[in-house]
């Protein structure tokens, strides 16, 4: 049988360099081995989609005002002078094997976008482009490279990304997503309209396209079909082979989120709740950039956004638009920052404040004054646990006795990510294994855990994120333990004398609930 079948494959392999042969004889036209191409050398984009398919010819290189064009059949020769219409060049066919071109051009078919045909035309930037002064956007040439970052940009809002970079190398152009906290490469446009990319995105984001040696900060407002907006936070790097682009998707839904749906356990909530409630005081959330910690603050702010308060915040961009509160974005270029925005707040009769991200004295100094005289103050802080927020506050310059009569709840979080529940499979691991990540004795012979396997319906065995929390509420006691320069090995031994478990027993939980794997636990604590 396995005769037969090597038999078979090498007559049929005859047969098609036969054919080609005879076709390129007959057009005058070279022969060429299409295996011996590189797929990811073929420059997509050039032309039409739908020409490629309707004439089953596919460009392979552009080189000296001249398109190396594969066709397999004289009735593809049709399409040269239209594609010297579309694109100005010359089209030059040559000759390859009919099923090694079919199987190419599914390949490239299956690398399409998965939103292709899908109002790529209909998406708009809210400002109008402007012109390119240098040429180099102008032109119906440019219409596939515009299609092209529709296209990518379309990809990343139905994969829920939330980061879009542009990569120039010597030799390759690199697009990746960041999807659930990792990093996915998605396609490699051609290397030479890398920059023609960087141009029509810095065009949308409103930037300096002739400025190639200095970074670049811009905002892009695109509107889908359908009339929801999309806003883009944009940011430019020199880089050695080019500008790198960075895309932040500003997910505008976050302001809809409901506590409830944070992921907090029920002790956690409560004690969240507890401290809105209150007329004064000081919120924080910490953790690394990209752990969640807008959302938890905005489900916060969309619970106390009542007629009754008012409320403002000063963030650096504004991310999630939230209707009845009063936000102001940062803007260094002409002084506007995170303290002036805050002093100027106080002269506004605020109920509640929120800043973005205490970075500073100044700032920390103002946001701890302002929770002492009777306004609620919520913030950031870039810390890895509870804990640690109160050490980096004091390093800061702030007074021990500031943070004690002013902090009422730390929140320290991170987001891991879910196993899919349609294909994550039983994990048996060592009891030493198990005691070694943290898990009582207690509890291990009772554990089932589960590990990533990968299906269709998810990338890599995941799918969505989950909160994990760690909730330090300041007690009496913990106060103490501030206005006597108590270190952060003090405070957490207090906290879990108090019953409040760290970042590591929450993520811990969250795996023998089966909602994520224990490798991704030890990812991201």
């Amino acid at each position: 049988m396995l005769i037969a079948d090597t038999g078979q494959s090498t007559t049929e392999d005859q047969y098609g360099a036969a054919a080609a042969a005879s076709v390129a004889a007959s057009l005058g036209a070279p022969l060429l081995d299409l295996d011996a191409f590189d797929p990811q050398s073929i420059e997509r984009g050039l032309i039409d989609h739908k020409l490629i398919s309707k004439h089953r010819a596919m460009p392979l290189m552009r080189r000296r005002g001249r398109l190396l064009l594969a066709v397999s059949e004289p009735a593809a020769m049709a399409v040269l002078d239209e594609i010297k219409f579309r694109t100005g060049l010359v089209a030059q066919p040559v000759v390859v094997e009919a099923d090694k071109l079919e199987r190419a051009l599914r390949l490239q078919s299956r690398g399409e976008s998965l939103l292709d045909g899908l109002g790529l035309d209909d998406l708009q930037t809210e400002a109008a482009p402007e012109p390119d002064t240098n040429g180099e956007i102008a032109g119906a040439d440019e219409t596939p490279v515009v299609r092209l970052v529709n296209r990518l940009l379309l990809d990343a809002l139905q994969a829920g990304a939330s980061d879009i970079h542009f990569e120039p190398f010597e030799t390759i152009c690199r697009v990746r997503f960041r999807i659930d906290g990792i990093l996915h490469e998605i396609t490699r446009p051609p290397v030479n309209i890398a920059r023609r990319i960087a141009s029509r995105l810095k065009i949308m984001a409103q930037m300096d396209i002739s400025e190639r040696r200095l970074p670049q900060d811009g905002r892009i407002r695109l509107r889908l079909a359908d009339g929801d907006g999309i806003d883009f936070r944009m940011n430019t790097l020199p880089t050695l082979w080019g500008e790198k682009l960075v895309l932040r998707i500003l997910d505008g839904g976050g302001g809809q989120m409901d506590i409830d749906a944070l992921g907090l356990t029920d002790s956690q909530r409560e004690q969240y709740l507890f401290a809105l409630r209150a007329n004064q005081g000081l919120i924080l959330v910490t953790g690394p950039t990209g752990s969640g910690k807008t959302v938890t603050l905005y489900a916060g702010l969309r619970l106390l956004n009542k007629p009754e308060r008012n409320i403002a915040t000063v963030e650096d961009p504004v991310e999630i638009n939230l209707e009845g509160v009063n936000q102001v974005a940062v803007n260094n270029r002409i002084g506007l920052d995170f303290a002036l925005a805050l002093r100027a707040f106080l002269r506004q009769d605020p109920d509640v404040l929120m800043v973005g991200e205490i970075r500073d004295l100044e700032t920390a100094e103002i946001a701890v004054k302002a929770a002492q005289t009777g306004h609620l103050v919520l913030s950031t802080l870039h810390t890895n646990s509870a804990g640690e927020t109160l050490g980096r506050l004091k390093n800061m310059g702030v007074p021990s006795y500031n943070l004690a009569t002013s902090v009422r709840l730390i929140i320290a979080q991170r987001l891991a990510r879910k196993l899919c529940p349609h294909c994550r499979k039983p994990s048996l691991l060592p009891r030493d294994t198990l005691l070694e990540a943290g898990f009582p004795p207690g509890e291990i012979d009772s554990l089932q855990l589960f590990s990533a396997q990968g299906c269709e319906q998810c990338k890599s065995g995941y799918r969505g994120r989950v909160g994990i929390y760690e909730l330090l509420p300041i007690s009496p006691a913990m106060a103490d333990i501030i206005m006597r320069d108590g270190n952060a090995l003090q405070i957490a031994e207090l906290a879990r004398e108090e019953g409040h478990g760290d970042l590591r027993r929450a993520a811990l939980d969250t795996c023998a609930a089966g909602l994520t794997s224990l490798d991704e636990v030890n990812r991201v604590t």
